[in-house]
């Protein structure tokens, strides 16, 4: 019983090369998310926290492998704890899953294998991104929130400016005068992912108390 509730201490060497080949993997994963993405979130950002996500992976797998005790304590700990942030792109979750398989195969030192099929799945990836271009023009609908302002009105055409300077077309869709909330919901036309960045910088900007939503119109089910 003692041999299942004792840890075995953990190789430094193999835990430092499983650490450094998740890091490599996961690195080129985040490369890859950055580079080709198509989510309308900061996917540089996103992208940062892949490696990181591997390589606690890692470390879990490692410790908790040897012993029957401390896997039953990840799980009661995990039992316990809320991740309340939601992953609205199926994208992110994808690459999500793809961090954390990485960082379970080189846990418990199946290195190879974890290579090959990262190194498979990316190039599935970039096989369909080339099979399936992204489109060059993004046609998105847009839902901006402006709390109570002193003129409406010219917040109103604020909005307008700034949509008209950086979106080819601009149609708006719904306008909602409440009694302390203006809400505007328009059909945009960005030429490419640098423009709706810029598009988005200038909303902060020009109204920094507003917040907006950007939907593919892509996702959206037809009716």
């Amino acid at each position: 019983m003692n041999e299942y509730l004792s840890p075995e201490p953990l190789s430094i060497q193999a835990l430092s090369i499983n650490l450094l080949l998740a890091f490599l993997s996961s690195a080129l994963v985040a490369y890859f998310y950055s580079r080709f993405g198509e989510s309308l979130s900061d996917r540089h950002r996103f992208a940062r926290l892949l490696p990181f996500l591997s390589l606690t992976t890692v470390l879990i797998i490692s410790v908790v492998k040897a012993s029957l005790a401390l896997s039953l304590g990840l799980v009661g700990a995990l039992s316990i704890v809320r991740f309340r942030t939601a992953i609205k792109d199926p994208e992110e979750l994808l690459y999500l899953f793809l961090a954390i398989a990485i960082g379970l195969g080189m846990g418990a030192d199946q290195r190879l294998p974890t290579l090959m099929a990262a190194t498979i799945i990316l190039v599935v990836l970039g096989l369909r991104r080339l099979a399936w271009p992204r489109a060059k023009t993004r046609n998105l609908y847009v839902n901006i929130s402006v709390p109570r302002q002193d003129d409406f009105g010219g917040c109103f055409q604020t909005l307008n400016d700034v949509l008209g300077q950086h979106a080819k077309q601009i149609d708006l869709r719904r306008l909602d005068r409440l009694e302390d909330t203006l809400q505007a919901t328009y059909l945009v036309s960005c030429d490419d992912q640098e423009t709706l960045a810029q598009l988005m910088d200038s909303l902060s900007q020009r109204v920094p108390s507003s917040t907006f939503t950007f939907i593919d119109q892509n996702t959206l089910p037809e009716v």
